[in-house]
């Protein structure tokens, strides 16, 4: 096969590492390297009074806030570079002078504070250097006639997933622009369903199964690699709904480079997860996959270091043939493949534009069990495939890798750091070797730096706390699987993410959330008790500076707490379908022969609102049909009223034929630039505008009174399977 492509080709891409290599390739690379070597050893090891280490605080804060005025990306590498020497230095302060510990208790719990600072700071490190350039990489047209275009196999594989989620998958793959001749859909079925064969026929593509369900998802797809024979591989999962462009946008890239083997798009979801839905102003949070697909997948991009992830991917089936088929040995098949084929030295690529969308997970428990197995899988490739090791890969893709594989460790971390105030509060554990004046001095300025470098390079794709409210939401659960899995990676096996399900009522599922509110109450007694010493200071004979630093961490665990408890409640779900805020116009006929244009104020699959014309009475009448037009070409709906408030007219669209729900489809979900925009705008929000929003849904959460308890049928199915032992 055709050797790794040179970086001469990345360096037509990004600015920024053509100027790195030419740097590089002058005479001054070691006198320069030296010097930044020695410079940032003196920041980072060379010990301050504590009044000189407060001024070598207050100054890089300072300089940051005033940097960040700038919107220039070199003000991001300062701002990073100076969180880089200011937690480094930390660190090394932690090490240098505060391991020392007096009794058992006091090592036991600073020992393993430490060791989660370590891993905060290693991840802090790797996160930096992998989005510290994001890449926007451009979009290469189609090249020659249609008949010279690569020909395309699409596959959608399925498991037990409804017919409604499937369906539409399948309608707007077959309406993707790109010659019919030259790419074919196969839908994979590895649930056998007689229903699904008979509706691929009826829909126009192809239908596969296969004896068993060996290897999940992976052994579907490789199941359907031995009986197609597309030049290129095209991936949804059932619920991912393409738009039409997906392949002209997309084959270009494979087109161009013969040694690219991924071109990878986003994960975007139409349907709000369980935090945008559960918590008050939910609504106006980026997506918990914003900062990955828009900003860690394309810093991976530059080094070369794109991760497939499963669906909205395209792959060069000569370079799966060569790995053997999509890797089965681990759960997360995706991430996997994408690391061999690295090893075998093809490259990839990621186009940072929405050219799909699909669900997300429904409920609380759903999203835990989906990340549960990311989190099995990706330390199923720590310890199997250790991209530390082997041959193949760039130091560069290295480090990528093992922030992404590291960063699902974050569990046990995450634990620590809650309880660990508890120990100085209730038992009197000095777990830091230091006065509070002097641990405020060094951890204020690293944790500032470290927050606000993330923030800047997130740009608005994540708001302050929320990545902390994250990992407190899935600790306690991730625990288990992690641990179990890393000291045996064979443990466990593939399960699918419910999508699609309805709830009755309201609920608070106090099942997902049972161990933080044990936590909580912990940390609310640690913090009775630490109100109780410090008032009292004296006759505890315990230091009142000591005591604020712990009673004030403490505080902060609680908010994040109590925020990851309010997600529990889970909203009333009964919609079958989502409304998308679509304004297209249509043509209405009532049942009387009167006919209107209008607008739709909002609209779905299963139906739409609009507004009626001003003194416009609808009395008793119906409308029996409508008609919207898609590519200049018309289609009726038939429909039905189901509502009317005020000028607001609310219809239900009744049986359609399958051509009328192709064309639905295509007006709804397929057109090219359906969720360019769509979604919460992402824009950087202040720190203390994110607090009193958290502070806000934590009052909201001490005000709720459930109505009912938990029904297990409107929940979830499969309790029991929501961490996967």
């Amino acid at each position: 096969m055709l050797h790794k492509s040179r970086i001469k080709i990345k360096n037509t891409l990004s600015e920024a590492k053509y100027i790195l290599e030419h740097l590089w390739d002058s005479t001054l690379q070691w006198p320069l390297l030296c010097l930044i070597t020695v410079a940032a050893l003196m920041v980072v090891a060379v010990p301050l009074p504590l009044y000189y280490q407060w001024v070598y605080g207050i100054f890089f804060m300072g300089l940051t806030l005033l940097i960040d005025r700038s919107p220039s990306h070199f003000a991001s590498i300062v701002i990073c570079l100076s969180s880089i020497l200011t937690s480094t230095r930390y660190i090394f302060w932690r090490i240098t002078q505060t391991l020392r510990f007096d009794h058992i208790m006091d090592a036991v719990f600073g020992g393993v504070l430490f060791m989660a600072e370590l891993y905060a700071w290693a991840i802090l490190i790797l996160g930096l250097f992998q989005i510290l350039w994001p890449m926007q990489r451009p979009v290469v047209p189609l090249s020659g006639e249609d008949e010279e275009l690569p020909t395309v196999d699409v596959f959608i594989p399925t498991y037990n997933e409804s017919m409604e989620i499937v369906q539409n998958t399948v309608f707007a793959a077959l309406g993707m622009d790109y010659p019919k001749d030259r790419f074919n859909i196969y839908l994979l079925d590895d649930g056998h369903r007689e229903e699904f064969r008979l509706f691929a026929e009826e829909a126009g593509c192809h239908y596969l199964t296969r004896n068993d369900n060996l290897n999940a998802k992976a052994g579907n797809l490789n199941a359907a690699l031995k009986k197609t024979k597309g030049e290129l591989v095209c991936i949804f999962d059932c619920d991912h709904v393409p738009t039409r462009a997906f392949l002209q946008l997309t084959v270009g890239w494979l087109q161009k480079e013969p040694n690219l083997a991924l071109v990878q798009t986003p994960h975007f979801f139409y349907s709000p997860d369980p935090i945008q839905r559960n918590v008050p102003g939910g609504d106006e949070l980026p997506g918990d996959n914003e900062l990955f697909y828009g900003t860690v997948q394309r810093g991976n991009d530059l080094w070369d270091a794109t991760f497939f992830c499963g669906s909205c991917a395209i792959l060069r089936r000569e370079a799966l043939e060569e790995n053997n088929g999509f890797s089965g040995e681990t759960v997360t098949e995706d991430a996997h493949t994408a690391l061999k084929l690295q090893r075998r030295g093809w490259d990839t690529a990621y186009i940072n534009i929405r050219l799909s969308a699909g669900l997300a997970t429904d409920t609380l428990l759903a999203h835990i069990k989906q990340r549960a197995r990311w989190a099995r899988g990706m330390t199923q490739i720590l310890r199997i495939d250790n991209p530390l090791w082997g041959r193949g890969l760039t130091i560069a893709q290295r480090l990528c890798y093992m922030n992404a594989l590291l960063h699902y460790q974050f569990a046990l971390p995450r634990v620590i750091f809650l309880i660990s105030p508890l120990a100085f509060i209730l038992f009197n554990s000095s777990i830091i070797h230091a006065s509070a004046v002097m641990v405020f001095a060094y951890a204020i300025p690293h944790l500032f730096m470290s927050l606000w470098a993330h923030e800047r390079l997130s740009n608005g794709r994540r708001q302050p706390f929320w990545g902390e409210i994250n990992e407190t939401l899935l600790a306690f659960h991730l625990i288990k699987p992690t641990l179990i899995t890393f000291l045996n990676p064979k443990k466990g096996s593939f399960n699918v993410t419910d999508k699609g399900e309805r709830m009755e009522d309201d609920y608070f599922d106090i099942r997902s959330v049972r161990p933080h509110l044990i936590t909580a109450g912990f940390l609310f007694l640690g913090l009775v008790v630490g109100i109780v010493k410090l008032i009292y200071s004296s006759y505890f004979h315990i230091q009142p500076s000591v005591l604020v630093l712990n009673v004030t961490w403490a505080s902060f665990n609680f908010i994040i707490l109590l925020a990851s408890i309010a997600v529990a409640h889970e909203s009333r779900q009964i919609r079958n379908t989502v409304r998308f805020p679509f304004r297209i116009p249509f043509t209405a006929y009532f049942e009387d022969g009167h006919v209107i244009d209008s607008v739709t104020d909002n609209i779905s699959l299963g139906g739409l609102a609009f507004s009626l014309p001003k003194n416009y009475e609808l009395a008793d009448r119906d409308i029996p049909e409508i008609s919207m037009k898609v590519d200049n070409r018309s289609f009726a709906l038939p429909t039905k009223i189901v509502s009317k408030s005020g000028s607001l007219v609310r219809l239900q669209f009744e049986a359609a034929s399958m051509p009328e729900q192709k064309k639905l489809v295509a007006a709804l979900m397929g057109q090219a630039d359906a969720w360019l925009h769509y979604g919460p705008e992402e824009k950087p929000v202040s720190t203390i505008a994110s607090m009193k929003h958290i502070l806000k849904i934590i009052f909201g959460l001490l005000r709720y009174r459930p109505q009912k308890r938990i029904n297990k049928k409107a929940a979830i199915k499969n309790e029991k399977g929501a961490v996967k032992k």
